[in-house]
C-alpha cells in the first residue's frame, strides 16, 4: 500500500517523537515502506548543529538509531532553508514531491491558542498535499 513514508523530523524536539516513528516503523515492516527522516534546518548555526554538514550527520546518526530501535529502514535527508519558521509548509509540501513520498506521518503537538488562529504545519500540509497524511499526537 505504501512505498515511501516521510516523516518530518526536528532534531531539537526528537524526544517527542517516538509515537511517529514507531508508527512509521510499523508501516514499514508491515509495507515494506522506506522510512525518510527530513530535517529542515538553516545555514545559520543553532542549538542542534553550526552549520549543514553537521545538521546532517546528526540526523543520519538519528535516522540510523531509529532503524535499530525500529527494525525498520530509516533514511535521511536534510534540507536547507533561509528561514524554516517561515516556509517550512512549503518546503514539507515540495518534500513530499522531491521524496517521492506516497504517506507522511507527522507529529503534533496539543493545540492551544494559536492553533486555532494559525493553522498548524501538519494541518497545512494534510490540506495542500496530494498524499495521505498521519498526524500523530
Amino acid at each position: 500500500m505504501f512505498k515511501k513514508i516521510m516523516v518530518p523530523t526536528d532534531l531539537a524536539h526528537a524526544d517527542k517523537l517516538d509515537k511517529a516513528l514507531q508508527l512509521a516503523g510499523d508501516l514499514s515492516k508491515q509495507y515494506g515502506a522506506e522510512v525518510v527522516l527530513l530535517g529542515v534546518s538553516t545555514s545559520a548555526p543553532s542549538a542542534v548543529a553550526h552549520d549543514p554538514a553537521e545538521y546532517a550527520e546528526k540526523l543520519q546518526a538519528f535516522a540510523a538509531r531509529q532503524s535499530e530501535k525500529w527494525g525498520a529502514g530509516f533514511t535521511s535527508k536534510p534540507v536547507a532553508s533561509h528561514d524554516p519558521a517561515r516556509d517550512l509548509d512549503q518546503t514539507l509540501e515540495r518534500q513530499v514531491k522531491e521524496t517521492g513520498a506516497d504517506l507522511v506521518v507527522m507529529a503534533s503537538h496539543v493545540p492551544g491558542f494559536f492553533s486555532h488562529v494559525f493553522s498548524s504545519n501538519a494541518g497545512y500540509l494534510a490540506a495542500h498535499s496530494a498524499v495521505s497524511v498521519f498526524v500523530v499526537r
